[in-house]
């Protein structure tokens, strides 16, 4: 099997399809529901509820006229998939029976139900969910951003469109010597794919006769591998597997592109600094949530993300507030399952609120992370709330399995195109009752 194979963009507002985008001058809109935010959660939320309400009382605010299905960003990086497999026009994923305003947030008030835009447009809203993820912090990083643009480098993440397929490129161009991965000191969206990214490349190092020239590290802020101990267990017995060094609580703290050199900080011990040559560095970047939410003192916690109920997503302090995906405080893993189990609680508890009724959902913290440990191989981690394993398959998914590497590979991407953005997948618990009646 050869594994490693080798609409244009909206410049201007007008009427795309049926969508409505704002005009040149400011405008005042009014709507029954705004969707903050055109990523995974937006999409299946406006989806969702512009079947339930009438023509252009949804209304979406998203800058960005292209999607991406992000989890596959880790085969982008392996050279299984290209970004160009990912993307579609946000255009094509919105609901026709909404009005999109093809636009950025800058500020919302929740006292008067008003988001300001970039623009200088005022949309005043009965309700609103909020679902604007996270971003790239690169400049947390001394020298990360100089690093990624210099072709060179051999700097790359797989976090970003314009910078995964540099990865491949860069796992091509890899003679040996020192292959380093990092994981942040921030909450992250797919925790898992900056070990996968690792373990591939591990991979593709032994199929090319590189590997036994070279040194794989994987450093990661966390004390552990994988925070489900059912999962960890494998993890720990392929890290061993592959001999690679993961260096616990260590933290990126400067790339210095000139020397091919990165600088790692102890995170209990701020005193120690580490200096490593490397050969190839792939980075997680810093994430936080977008400025206007991390500095909005009404809705966001101390840390800047949307202060939700866990179980409801239902903001704290404003009922007619709710949040999904990234940017909220649910203690679960970032994921695009996450917001596939979150988009039913919150459709229904939304639903209640409208009604003026209590909410009546709940989120249980589901998460999945297909962790992805060769070309072909894939442990399918399934959990909820504190690490409990919650998992859908007849067999023990701490396994490495065939099937969910196919999973990750086909079937996932499929779903998400032509279920899940439509807003009619939920998450696999109708699957797991048939098929694993008796499981957990």
């Amino acid at each position: 099997m050869n594994i490693l194979r080798k609409l244009s963009s909206i410049s201007s507002p007008g009427i795309i399809r049926n969508f409505s985008v704002s005009p040149v001058n400011s405008a005042n809109y009014k709507c029954k529901l705004l969707v903050v935010g055109g990523g995974s959660g937006g999409c299946t939320i406006a989806a969702k509820f512009a079947r339930k309400l009438k023509k252009d009382e949804v209304f979406v605010l998203e800058p960005s006229t292209e999607h991406y299905y992000q989890p596959l960003w880790t085969l982008v990086g392996a050279g299984v998939k290209t970004v160009a497999d990912t993307r579609r026009q946000e255009a094509s994923v919105l609901p026709s029976n909404a009005k999109w305003i093809k636009d950025r947030a800058v500020s919302i008030d929740p006292k008067k139900g008003v988001v300001h835009t970039k623009n200088g447009d005022e949309i005043q809203y009965e309700y609103v969910v909020i679902a604007v993820g996270l971003k790239n912090d690169y400049d947390k990083v001394p020298g990360l951003s100089q690093a990624l643009t210099d072709e060179n480098s051999g700097v790359s993440t797989i976090y970003a469109p314009e910078y995964c397929e540099k990865t491949w490129r860069d796992l091509q161009r890899f003679n040996g010597g020192n292959a380093i991965f990092t994981f942040p000191d921030t909450l992250i969206k797919c925790p898992g794919a900056p070990q996968k990214i690792a373990y591939l490349a591990d991979s593709y190092f032994r199929m090319t006769g590189t590997r036994s020239k070279s040194k794989v590290i994987f450093n990661t802020c966390l004390p552990v591998i994988f925070g489900v101990k059912k999962y960890a267990d494998s993890l720990l017995k392929v890290v061993e597997r592959k001999q690679i060094d993961v260096n616990y609580k260590t933290v990126l703290l400067e790339v210095r592109p000139d020397k091919k050199e990165a600088v790692f900080v102890n995170k209990d011990d701020k005193s120690k600094h580490t200096t490593m040559g490397y050969d190839l560095l792939h980075v997680t970047p810093p994430m936080s949530t977008p400025e206007f939410l991390r500095t909005n003192k009404e809705l966001a916690d101390v840390c800047g993300y949307l202060d939700v109920d866990k179980y409801t997503l239902q903001h704290k302090k404003y009922p007619n507030v709710y949040g999904i995906g990234d940017c909220t405080n649910t203690p679960n893993s970032k994921t695009a399952a996450a917001i596939a189990k979150q988009c039913h609680v919150l459709e229904l508890n939304l639903v209640n609120t409208m009604a003026e009724q209590a909410p009546s959902a709940n989120y249980n913290g589901y998460g999945a992370c297909p962790l992805l440990t060769e070309y072909g191989k894939c442990i399918l981690a399934e959990f909820v709330y504190d690490g409990v394993p919650h998992e859908t398959l007849p067999f023990d998914q701490s396994r490495e399995s065939t099937i969910a590497y196919y999973m990750k590979k086909d079937l996932f991407p499929f779903m998400y195109w032509n279920m899940m953005l439509k807003g009619y997948y939920h998450g696999p618990e109708f699957i797991r009752k048939i098929i694993n009646p008796f499981g957990n």
